[in-house]
């Protein structure tokens, strides 16, 4: 038995989240059936964190123990061809026995994706959220920076969350804005169920004058759900990236003539 980790991406809009449910396919599900496929036995994987229906990975890590005479290379091209459209395993690396990727991370990094055309897009719908609205983007910058620190957070989180503790240290919450689209990246040494969301949709209200530039700062004051905006929809939201204290995934990715996703 070796222990394997995972980086894997997956389209959040054709699975029930991450986490196995009965009765609905999730990440984890199509994972775990891919793998007793190839090995023949029943496998647990383990992910980074728990991603919502609709909410999409570019970078989600995760890990398994398994017992094949494949070599990585091998057991991740094979486990790609037995998996179903929308997710795939974009690298994997045997790790020290003890990784685990969720107990063991020490941040994240998130992206939201917002439309801010007239009319709808015609295209892309469950990738990006749309705003037919103008916005203030300095106010929007102002409430973002607000959120910067180690802060209880308890206002930004759903409810339903098993945390313990609500207090978060929040590197960077940047806004790249572009002509018809502007995006949220967000990173953390964690974050609360729904937080992402609950910011986003705060900043997209402050744009939109709904509420004031300083709505953040009574919030993480007052620990109010009230003083913050509508929780926005997973369609635009991404895992971008899962921080740990050792090197993961390291060195060049072959790819279809043996380059780095060159062709030779």
């Amino acid at each position: 038995m070796r222990n394997v980790r995972m980086e894997v991406a997956y389209d959040g809009s054709r699975f029930f989240g991450w986490q196995r449910q009965d009765g609905f396919l999730s990440v984890q599900e199509a994972l775990e059936t891919a793998l007793e496929g190839l090995l023949g036995e029943a496998v647990t994987v383990h992910g980074s964190g728990r991603t919502d229906t609709g909410v999409h990975a570019l970078r989600q890590v995760a890990s398994v123990h398994v017992d094949t005479k494949l070599d990585d290379d091998r057991l991740r091209h094979a486990c790609n061809a037995h998996l179903p459209e929308g997710v795939v395993v974009r690298r994997l690396e045997t790790c020290r026995d003890d990784f685990h990727p969720r107990f063991d991370a020490i941040g994240k990094r998130y992206l939201y994706v917002t439309w801010t055309t007239r009319f709808r897009p015609p295209f892309g719908r469950g990738f990006a959220h749309w705003v037919n609205h103008p916005l203030d983007l300095g106010a929007v910058r102002h409430a973002a920076a607000a959120m910067v620190g180690r802060h209880d957070f308890r206002a930004f989180c759903a409810t339903g969350s098993d945390r313990k503790s609500t207090v978060r240290t929040v590197r960077d919450v940047r806004v790249v804005a572009r002509r018809e689209r502007f995006a949220v990246v967000a990173e953390a040494d964690g974050f609360l169920y729904n937080m992402v969301r609950i910011l986003v949709g705060t900043l997209i209200d402050v744009g939109r004058g709904r509420l004031d530039a300083d709505c953040v700062a009574r919030a993480l004051e007052s620990g109010a759900r009230t003083e913050l905006g509508a929780t926005a929809p997973p369609d635009g939201l991404y895992l971008l990236r899962v921080r740990y204290p050792e090197p993961c995934f390291q060195g060049p990715d072959r790819g279809p003539r043996g380059g780095a996703g060159l062709f030779g």
